[in-house]
């Protein structure tokens, strides 16, 4: 685990913000048994830990397009084939209600030939019906999982092709509250007439994926790619544990790679610190950025302070706790006593905020064209493309291209024709930042980054933007887009 926290804030600063990069490797198994951190090995076949696995399709009247529902079914006995010997796992079918429809029993059954025959035969007789109501379909499957009662890896995947019509929205954060850090879930739009909001609400509180699948026919092979990585899950639950000074408080935390999402309202106490779920980790590289606010009479100039510490955690094998996973890693912060002369910004804090204004121009590019406004649309894109350029995002690049043409002026504008599954894929990759080592600005410095005194402020709150480019203010959260001048 490497911090990185710029210790030299500015005389007006009111925040001090930490980029946490975690590189996860596969435990090396001792002879005892234990891994080298000092947790019991997982107790499958092959020393993975002990898994479950709950599939749950879609089945709703919108499914009855042409060859829709049977692409489904394609879909999901393939990744019954994929599932490792002795996983447990259930097929949940979904409308207005949650049926599950394999094991007969109700309750997850250990895969082996003659149960993925029946879980197959059962996923063909599945018929359409009723609507559609996200939120009983993850109730089902939390039951599902605690019935198996796993303490290793649980993890679910969901497609659906439609919006979630029968639940409001807060009776699906509830559900999804309640499922919080009891299992991973990945989440797949078909077509383009679902909500990409709901999917990425779905998939950023269960630490899932969040995808467009707008050709059906390629929904197997998304799947098939899903249980694979699904089997690579090492540790089943992290924790980023977190402990603050007595002048300092936690504003904000977010994973900034290889996926975007708020993590603030996920925090939960535990013993004598914050934890903060993280999902379940396979082998790879993570970023994660906390801001700390502190109130700037209490904090002294020109004196070294310690805001925070910083740690990782797992839960132990049999749910019998937390284990320490590294050591405690400090957060220093001093304030400067000189009111004018240049600042400095972390180069690495810096792209962290450029990524997020491109993802939010990508959003904002997609909202207007739901709303009909086209102009809005143009603007929000063009914005993207530069800022995607200009960070050397080749793939982000490219996909706006896609729904890119030019206008009548020779000017980047929006495609009159783009369909809203291409749309709805926009805003779901706008999510997806990669790693640290491909989504390095190209011009980026080693060293702190001079930032003017001068530089602009957020309208609402007076705290500093982190460039000229920011389209919110990562302090309060509220937009500073100046408007269709820009």
């Amino acid at each position: 685990m490497e911090v990185h926290a710029p210790g030299d804030l500015s005389r007006d600063a009111g925040r001090a913000d930490a980029l946490i990069t975690v590189h996860a490797r596969s435990p090396e198994t001792t002879d005892s048994g234990t891994t080298d951190s000092g947790t019991t090995a997982g107790t499958g076949s092959d020393g993975t830990p002990p898994t479950a696995e709950v599939l749950i399709m879609d089945r709703s009247l919108s499914m009855t397009g042409p060859g829709r529902l049977d692409e489904a079914k394609r879909a999901v006995c393939a990744a019954i084939d994929t599932l490792r010997e002795g996983t447990l796992f259930a097929v949940v079918a979904g409308d207005h209600e949650a049926t599950v429809v394999h094991p007969p029993d109700g309750r997850p059954a250990p895969a082996d030939a003659a149960r993925r025959r029946e879980a197959k035969a059962a996923v063909n007789a599945v018929r359409a019906q009723g609507g559609t109501r996200i939120g009983s379909w993850l109730e089902c499957a939390r039951r599902l999982f605690d019935t198996a009662a796993v303490t290793g890896v649980r993890h679910a995947v969901l497609y659906t092709d439609g919006k979630d019509e029968h639940e409001t929205r807060d009776q699906l954060d509830a559900v999804l509250d309640a499922c919080t850090d009891r299992f991973v879930c990945d989440v797949r739009g078909l077509g383009g007439d679902w909500e990409y909001r709901e999917l990425h609400r779905i998939a950023q509180a269960l630490h899932g994926s969040s995808e467009a699948v707008i050709d059906i026919a390629d929904l197997t092979a998304d799947f098939e790619a899903l249980m694979r990585e699904a089997q690579r899950v090492v540790v089943p639950r992290v924790y980023l544990g977190l402990r603050f000074s007595e002048l300092f408080t936690l504003a904000k935390v977010r994973q900034t790679a290889p996926v975007e999402a708020d993590l603030t309202a996920r925090q939960q106490w535990y013993e004598d610190g914050l934890h903060v779920p993280l999902g379940a980790w396979s082998p790879g590289l993570r970023q994660y950025q906390i801001t700390l606010r502190f109130d700037r009479g209490q904090v002294p100039f020109d004196t070294d302070l310690r805001a925070a510490w910083i740690t990782l955690h797992a839960e132990r094998s049999g749910g019998t706790g937390r284990v320490g996973l590294l050591p405690t890693v400090p957060v220093n912060v001093r304030r400067r006593s000189i009111p004018s002369g240049p600042g400095t910004r972390s180069p690495e804090l810096t792209r962290v905020g450029q990524i997020r204004a491109l993802g939010t121009a990508m959003r904002g590019c997609t909202d207007a064209y739901l709303a009909g406004d086209f102009e809005r649309a143009d603007r929000e894109l063009r914005t993207a493309l530069d800022l995607a350029e200009e960070l050397g995002q080749r793939g982000k690049a490219a996909e706006l291209r896609n729904v890119a043409e030019r206008g009548p002026d020779g000017r980047v504008i929006l495609r009159r024709d783009v369909s809203r599954g291409e749309m709805q894929r926009l805003a779901l990759d706008s999510t997806r930042t990669g790693l640290p080592a491909d989504i390095r600005p190209v011009d980026a410095v080693d060293g702190p980054v001079a930032v003017a005194e001068g530089s602009p402020r957020c309208p609402h709150c007076d705290e500093r933007l982190p460039t000229h480019r920011a389209r919110f203010c990562e302090a309060c959260g509220r937009s500073v887009d100046p408007g269709p001048g820009a």
